[in-house]
C-alpha cells in the first residue's frame, strides 16, 4: 500500500489582512484632516476670521502633532500597537466630532491642538505595528499602500464634505465623519495582536516565513527604548531633515490647494472640491509607484541603499519640475493637471521614507518614525502661516515657488540616505 502523499501546507496570509485594516486608519486620518481645509471658505464667513487667522487654525494642529510624535512613537513601543492605536484613534474621533461643535476660532484651535495630539501617533505606531509582520521585500509596497490609502481617503472625502455643507452646513462631516474611527477601533482591538504568536489565525508556515525574513521571534513589547543610538544615526537625522521638505509641499495641496483654487484661480465651491481632489488621486498613485519600485528595484539588486535613493531623488525632482508650470500657467485646468503630476512626483518619495525606519531601526521603527515625523512636521507646522504671509504679502505664486526649491534640497538630502546603515544589528 502507497503512502498518502504529503500535502503541502500553504502559509496563511493573516499579515495582509493587518495590512488591509491599517490601510483603514491611514485612510481615515486624513479623511479627517481634510474636512478642515474644505469647509475653510465656509468657516470664515460664518465665524468671520482672516486669512492669517486660518493659518494659525491650521498649524495649531500641526503642531501638536509634531510635538507629540515622539511620545506616540514611544506609546506605541512601550505597550504595543494594539492597545496604542485602539486608544489614540478614539481619542482624536472624539475631537473630529468636538471641532464640529466649535462657535470660534479660538475654540476650534483648541479643538486642532488635542486633534493633533491624538493623531500624532498614528504613523509611528502603525509602522511599528507592521515592523513583526511585513517581510522586508514588502515593506516598501506595504507603506505605499498605507500612504496611498489616507491620499484615497482625503480625495473622495473632498467632494462628499461639499455635499454635505451645501445639504447640511459645515459642521456636518466632522460628525459624520467622526464615528468612522470609533468603529475602526474597536475592529483593530478585536483583530490585532502585537506578535504573530499571539494571533490565533496564524499558522506554521506564516510564522516561520515571517521569522526567517525578520530574524526570528523576537521579544515582547515594554523594551526600553534605546534613544541614545537612535538619536546617533546620521542616516535619520539625514531622513529627518528631507521629511521636513517634504512636509511643505504636502501641506500646500492639502490645507491651502482648496482655498488656493477658490480665491486665486476663480473655481466656485462645487469646482473647488473636485478639483482639489484631483492631485490627492494622483498621489495615490506616487504613493503605490514609489513602495512597488523600490522594492522591485531592492529585489533585482540587492542593494537596499539604491533601492531606497533612487526613488527619492527621482519624485522630489519630479514634483520640482512641475510645479513651475502649474504655478504659471493662466489656464486653471491647466494648473490642476500639473499639479497633480508636481504632488504624484512628492508622493513617490513617502513609502521609501516611511521604509527607511523599518530598515534601519526593527523593532524600534516607531520611535525612529516618530522622530522622523516630529523633525518633519515641524516644517509642516511652520508651513500654513507661512503661505498664508506669503501669499498676502506677494501673491499665491510665491508659496508653490518656495515648494520647488525645497524639493530641490529634499532631492539633494535623499543623496545622502543610506538605507543600509542599520542602528542595531540584524
Amino acid at each position: 500500500m502507497k503512502p498518502a502523499p504529503a500535502t503541502s501546507v500553504q502559509p496563511t496570509r493573516v499579515r495582509h489582512v493587518i495590512l488591509g485594516i491599517t490601510v483603514a486608519v491611514y485612510m481615515i486620518t486624513y479623511m479627517d484632516r481634510v474636512i478642515i481645509s474644505t469647509a475653510l471658505p465656509v468657516m470664515r464667513q460664518e465665524l468671520g476670521f482672516s486669512l492669517m487667522t486660518a493659518g494659525v487654525i491650521l498649524s495649531s494642529f500641526r503642531w501638536a502633532y509634531a510635538l507629540f510624535q515622539i511620545p506616540g512613537g514611544w506609546l506605541g513601543d512601550r505597550i504595543g500597537p494594539r492597545r496604542a492605536l485602539t486608544l489614540i484613534v478614539s481619542w482624536w474621533s472624539a475631537f473630529t466630532v468636538l471641532t464640529g461643535l466649535a462657535w470660534s476660532a479660538t475654540a476650534m484651535i483648541v479643538t486642532q491642538l488635542f486633534f493633533g495630539m491624538g493623531e500624532a501617533g498614528a504613523f509611528p505606531i502603525a509602522t511599528r505595528s507592521l515592523s513583526r509582520w511585513m517581510l522586508p521585500s514588502e515593506r516598501g509596497h506595504a507603506q505605499g499602500v498605507t500612504h496611498a490609502g489616507s491620499r484615497l481617503g482625503a480625495a473622495f472625502t473632498r467632494p462628499l464634505a461639499v455635499f454635505l455643507i451645501a445639504a447640511y452646513g459645515w459642521r456636518s462631516p466632522f460628525f459624520a465623519f467622526g464615528g468612522l474611527g470609533l468603529l475602526w477601533a474597536a475592529l483593530w482591538f478585536s483583530y490585532y495582536r502585537d506578535t504573530p504568536e499571539e494571533h490565533h489565525g496564524v499558522n506554521a508556515q506564516e510564522r516561520e516565513l515571517i521569522h526567517s525574513a525578520t530574524g526570528g521571534p523576537r521579544s515582547k513589547v515594554g523594551a526600553p527604548v534605546p534613544w541614545r543610538k537612535i538619536l546617533s544615526s546620521p542616516t535619520l537625522w539625514a531622513l529627518c531633515l528631507m521629511y521636513a521638505c517634504y512636509q511643505y509641499g504636502l501641506v500646500v495641496y492639502l490645507d491651502w490647494f482648496p482655498t488656493y483654487l477658490k480665491e486665486s484661480r476663480g473655481l466656485t465651491l462645487a469646482q473647488m472640491g473636485v478639483y482639489s481632489s484631483l492631485p490627492l488621486f494622483a498621489g495615490v498613485l506616487g504613493d503605490l509607484g514609489g513602495g512597488w519600485l523600490t522594492d522591485m528595484l531592492l529585489r533585482h539588486t540587492g542593494n537596499i541603499r539604491r533601492a531606497r535613493r533612487l526613488v527619492g531623488i527621482g519624485g522630489f525632482l519630479i514634483a520640482a519640475a512641475a510645479v513651475i508650470p502649474a504655478t504659471l500657467t493662466a489656464n486653471p485646468k491647466l494648473c490642476v493637471a500639473l499639479s497633480c503630476l508636481a504632488f504624484g512626483g512628492l508622493e513617490l518619495t513617502v513609502g521609501v521614507s516611511w521604509a527607511i525606519p523599518l530598515d534601519i531601526a526593527g523593532d524600534f521603527a516607531g520611535s525612529a518614525a516618530a522622530l522622523m515625523n516630529m523633525v518633519g512636521n515641524i516644517g509642516g507646522a511652520i508651513t500654513p502661516t507661512l503661505v498664508a504671509y506669503l501669499a498676502m504679502r506677494y501673491g499665491w505664486n510665491v508659496p508653490f515657488m518656495t515648494g520647488s526649491a525645497l524639493c530641490l534640497v529634499g532631492a539633494a538630502i535623499y543623496g545622502k540616505i543610506d538605507a543600509s546603515k542599520r542602528i542595531f544589528p540584524a
